[in-house]
């Protein structure tokens, strides 16, 4: 297993150098979460010790099991799925970045529950494709909201994440990561100084090099570090 794991995350670091380079920017300004919600405790413990230090998860109770046997490794978790609020007490605490800050109240709870020194790293979840099964502000939501979001003095909003469209494959994929990165340079003009919109969350197995050359500065892959294994 830590063989082939090996290489499927050789290749996927590869490939984010490829698109890095293809968008004139380096393989340092994409960071590479590991999306490890489909393996168990085991695999996960693997990807650590192959240096995979950022972890996304997308449900709490997977999240929580994962941070408690993990804990000696001390990964960054990322909390990418839709985080339900009577779950952040519990989940927060445990978080190096939330990229899923899908709604006002969402962020308000998060704001509440973060028990760091630090103000705790957050995305703004837009649903950039309208897609109805997909979470997230409807992009014309966003400004009106923004100077709520920047009161909120537990949370350091760092830029936009978004998923391409269900269907449509990887031509409306790169729109709507477009769209996104058009979205953010839109929002900076009118920006309180509070949030920061440097970041752009976008990008999975199937498209994640798509999204590094409409500007990705974290990719969410899961499915590709883990082709080949049983």
């Amino acid at each position: 297993m830590q063989t082939r794991l090996r290489e499927n995350l050789d290749r996927v670091r590869d490939q984010i150098a490829e698109a890095a380079q293809a968008s004139g920017r380096t393989v340092d300004e994409v960071r590479l979460i590991g999306v490890t919600k489909y393996v168990d405790i085991e695999t996960t413990q693997a990807l650590l010790e192959l240096g995979c230090q950022d972890l996304g998860e997308s449900r709490p109770q997977q999240l929580w099991a994962k941070a408690e046997a993990l804990a000696s490794y001390s990964p960054h978790w990322h909390m990418i799925g839709h985080l339900q609020r009577n779950k952040t007490k519990r989940t927060i605490p445990l978080l190096s970045v939330l990229h899923s800050g899908d709604s006002l109240r969402l962020l308000k709870a998060a704001d509440n529950d973060w028990t760091g020194d630090a103000p705790l790293a957050t995305f703004i979840e837009v649903n950039i494709s309208g897609d109805d099964a997909k979470g997230g502000f409807p992009p014309a939501d966003i400004a009106p909201a923004l100077r709520q979001i920047a009161a909120l003095k537990r949370l350091r909003i760092v830029g936009l994440m978004g998923m391409a469209s269900l269907e449509g494959g990887r031509t409306q994929a790169q729109k709507d990561f477009a769209g996104l990165r058009e979205l953010r340079d839109q929002l900076r003009s009118d920006c309180p100084e509070e949030v920061s919109l440097d970041e752009l969350s976008m990008g999975m197995s199937h498209d994640f090099d798509l999204a590094i050359r409409e500007g990705a500065t974290m990719v969410r892959v899961g499915s590709s570090l883990f082709e080949g294994l049983s």
